[in-house]
């Protein structure tokens, strides 16, 4: 592949996380050529998204590059005497903490192969059961218990559907009709097919069926391609910077969308909605009709609180929580409009930061439903993979699985000049977007970073019962302790194409006080139990059973100062992983930033 790469581009891009891949399909559309590295396997970076078997092999290459030792740099023969350069990294440090545990029936008597596989390669994973007696799961050697399961699991990312969809972005009702998915050799059939072909099953042999609800870890293995696992969780809204950014640059035609279906509130030990636009206030049976008259009126408000000052001036100060206690709201009407409307901290969001917060969400409702969110189709690692396919059409060129080992930096004019890859190649550049995983420690010494905490469960019903099992809800926890963060909970259904017919895939994040399981498990505790078979025969449990999980703690360096890093020069332009935020405005902020310095 080296041989065959142009010595020259205009812009070299480190990374395909969302940002980059905007930036580089921007710089691309506009006659710039443009290359796009990236030293993983897969589109995306901390933004990817993956089959099951997917996330399993990524999981193990991640207890992999751990082990990774760094050799002596070959590359330092190839730096000339008025050169100087900036190693880049090897080993990639934004994933910590990695926990797994599987609560499903584990019934693998024999090697268990995904459908539509088209390669096969062994990956071991820890699964444990609780109920036996374990506790804890990490990513195991090959000489550790007999707990670990062995199965044949394709290495490859999700994949693409390459039929364009909709120049528009489609409110897909949530009718529980899946599509066919073809990629390739392999077709993955449509629910209504699989339902067709399970009635015939349970025609000819009822003894084959299992039993109602009783779903093992060798289906979940079995029907792994039809989970698309999204390594950070965000909703889009609807008047949101990204959506416009789709609308307007004509990418909205690779994806396709479906409106969240319900806001969801988690009030002493109960999950209810939360009516939020005209038509759910009026017809909401937990509100009062003086409720209701009161909640309209605030909202009212909320959407033009600029031109009512007098409001709001003398409680700026104070917490957004404490301001709505001046408003003879209801505590019942308090707890809705802060945790599933405004969505701010009780503690750290002030009486602005609210309102702004609130008017946003009442903006967003409408354009395209009764919520103001949309989820894309196949999950939020599609995003970076459209604007990827943008760049391609343009002429840009893509490497995967090639590592960019330094970048060149002229003495003289202080100006990256080029990068050298894991070939020996120099390839010289005027611009180079680096993803901050890329840095050394030398360049990030003085860098102080958070973490987000994140979980991913499947469950087998969603939190909320409904009279349709195609619900996509979004839920927050307020925090307990002082000290800790509310949880954000994103419930996706089989619609949405992240997870097999029959179970919920579940995302949980909020900001780090302590590892990821210590700080989401309590959460999980309070909305699901634990799958187990003694149990399976309670149709009537109120919690949804949890069959799946993992744990893991997730850099964030959305806050980083660019000045935080060592001597970078001028033309070298930084990008952050994902943020905690619901939204992706702040990965179009850093490509207007980019795009500002680089044609200002």
């Amino acid at each position: 592949m080296a041989d065959n790469l142009p010595s020259e581009f205009d812009v070299i891009v480190i990374g395909t996380g969302l940002p980059e891949s905007i930036t580089a399909a921007a710089c691309s559309r506009s006659g710039q050529r443009v290359l796009h590295v990236d030293s993983r396997s897969y589109y995306g970076g901390n933004w990817a998204s993956f089959s099951f078997s997917g996330l399993l092999s990524w999981l193990k290459e991640y207890q992999e590059n751990s082990d990774i030792v760094n050799e002596n740099p070959a590359w330092q023969e190839h730096i000339l005497e008025n050169e100087e350069a900036i190693a880049l990294s090897r080993k990639d440090k934004t994933i910590q903490h990695v926990e797994v545990f599987c609560y499903a029936s584990q019934d693998l008597h024999e090697d268990v192969e995904e459908t539509g596989a088209l390669q096969k390669n062994h990956a071991s994973v820890t699964s444990v059961n609780p109920t036996e007696g374990e506790h804890s799961a990490y990513l195991p050697s090959e000489d550790e218990s007999s707990s670990t399961v062995s199965c044949q699991m394709p290495t490859e990312q999700t994949p693409n559907s390459d039929l364009e969809s909709s120049l528009e972005i489609n409110d897909v009702e949530a009718t529980g009709e899946e599509e066919k998915r073809c990629d390739d050799k392999t077709c993955v059939k449509s629910a209504s097919e699989e339902e067709t072909s399970e009635n015939v099953l349970t025609t000819e042999d009822t003894t084959l069926q299992p039993r109602k609800n009783r779903i093992t870890y060798s289906q979940i293995i079995k029907e792994g391609r039809r989970f698309n696992i999204d390594l950070v969780s965000k909703l889009l809204y609807s008047r949101g910077l990204l959506i416009d950014l789709l609308i307007k640059s004509n990418v909205s035609r690779y994806a396709e969308f479906k409106n969240i279906t319900r806001i969801l509130a988690f009030r002493e030990g109960r999950v209810e909605q939360v009516p939020c636009s005209r038509a759910d206030v009026f017809n909401s049976k937990q509100l009062t009709m003086v409720e209701k008259r009161m909640l309209m009126k605030f909202l009212t408000f909320c959407m033009e609180y600029e031109k009512h000052p007098d409001e709001y001036k003398a409680y700026e100060e104070i917490t957004f929580s404490e301001y709505l206690k001046t408003q003879k709201l209801t505590p019942n009407l308090q707890y809705f409009l802060l945790h599933s409307i405004a969505m701010t901290s009780e503690t750290a969001s002030n009486t602005i930061d609210g309102l702004k917060a609130a008017k946003n969400f009442l903006h967003c409702l409408g354009r395209y439903g009764n919520t103001p969110f949309l989820f894309p189709l196949y999950g939020q690692g599609e995003l970076p993979q459209c604007f990827c396919r943008m760049c391609a059409v343009f002429g840009g060129i893509y490497c995967l699985r090639h590592s960019v080992q330094c970048l060149v930096v002229d003495k003289e004019s202080r100006k990256c000049k080029a990068v050298i890859d894991q070939f020996g190649q120099r390839i010289i550049s005027k611009h180079f977007l680096v993803e901050d995983s890329y840095f050394s420690e030398n360049t990030c010494s003085h860098v102080q970073y958070r973490q987000i905490s994140r979980s991913v469960l499947i469950t087998d019903r969603s939190v909320l019962k409904a009279d349709s099992d195609q619900q996509i809800s979004i839920l927050t926890v307020p925090a307990v302790e002082t000290g800790t963060f509310a949880v954000r909970v994103i419930e996706l259904c089989s619609s949405t194409m992240t997870c097999m017919k029959g179970t919920y895939l579940v995302h949980l994040t909020c900001t780090s006080s302590k590892t990821a399981r210590e700080d989401l498990e309590p959460v999980v505790q309070k909305l699901f139990t634990p799958y187990t078979e003694t149990e399976i025969e309670n149709e009537e449990d109120e919690k949804p059973r949890l069959l799946w999980a993992l744990y893991f703690n997730m850099r964030d360096s959305s806050d980083v100062s660019r000045n935080s890093y060592n001597d970078l020069p001028s033309n070298i332009y930084v990008c952050s992983g994902p943020d905690c935020g619901l939204g992706n405005d702040n990965a179009v902020k850093q490509v207007l930033s980019v795009s500002s310095k680089h044609y200002g």
